[in-house]
């Protein structure tokens, strides 16, 4: 299995970094990446990633956190091609919901991500909530460039995603997906094409059924591996085998 989403620089998982890999190994997780969401939390990540051979990181400034940086393509990519270990931009994106930036701030710092992962050749990891129309009217000025775009924790609708199949985006499950009252987002999952989908935990958060409510950790990646398993009707071996492809063909490992 592969974690295609996690938090490891926010406790409780960094102080207790060690066990969390452990028990990550013990269930059969073959790759984690750890998200990068402001340039201190990029600091931690890069020493997190030498912590283990199976831990990856991304570089990029969170839509909630783009009042407090002026981001740019060029910082962004020097951040990236100094350390072969770090393998995506974001997360960035829009989040209407809060609007703890600016709408105008969080639209160019995500254009701005867009124009790095785009010169670097890396995945954009996109964080959208409450902006389908917008997410999509901007990713798809690039259509013609090559972008690689994984929607982490999709929560969207089924016209979201459809419309978003067109620029070949890749779609992550997370624990969401395990709870009672997600009906729509799991028929959405069952729309979604195989050679589309990841799993992740978004870890410390949105930890799935059974642990609901506490704190979630890479290792719990499996019950949402399950869960996408009965959602698309295949077997678990079998979902894990196509997620953790799908993660390496996307990230060119």
């Amino acid at each position: 299995m592969i974690d295609s989403h996690c938090h490891l620089d926010y406790e409780p998982l960094l102080s207790d970094l060690k066990n969390v890999i452990e028990r990550s190994k013990k269930v059969g997780i073959k790759k984690i990446l750890t998200i990068c969401t402001t340039f201190e939390s990029f600091l931690k990540i890069k020493d997190i990633v030498n912590e283990d051979d199976i831990i990856f990181g991304t570089y990029g400034i969170h839509p909630h956190e783009v009042k407090n940086y002026k981001v740019n393509s060029v910082l962004i990519k020097k951040e990236i091609i100094q350390n072969n270990k770090i393998i995506g931009v974001g997360e960035t994106g829009l989040d209407f919901y809060y609007n703890h930036s600016e709408k105008k701030d969080q639209i160019k710092s995500f254009e701005e991500h867009i124009v790095a992962a785009i010169e670097l050749e890396i995945p954009l990891i996109v964080h959208s909530r409450n902006a389908e129309l917008e997410t999509f009217e901007i990713l798809n000025k690039y259509e013609k460039e090559n972008l690689k775009i994984l929607m982490h924790c999709y929560t969207g609708s089924k016209k979201f995603a459809e419309k978003l199949f067109s620029l070949d985006a890749y779609f992550s499950a997370s624990g969401i997906i395990t709870f009672k009252n997600t009906i729509e987002l799991q028929k959405t999952f069952q729309n979604i094409p195989l050679d589309r989908l990841l799993i992740e935990t978004d870890s410390p958060y949105l930890a799935p059924v059974p642990f609901r409510g506490k704190k979630n950790e890479p290792s719990f990646v499996k019950y949402t591996a399950n869960k996408l398993a009965d959602l698309k009707d295949i077997s678990l071996n079998e979902l894990i085998n196509i997620t953790s492809n799908n993660f390496n063909r996307l990230f060119s490992l």
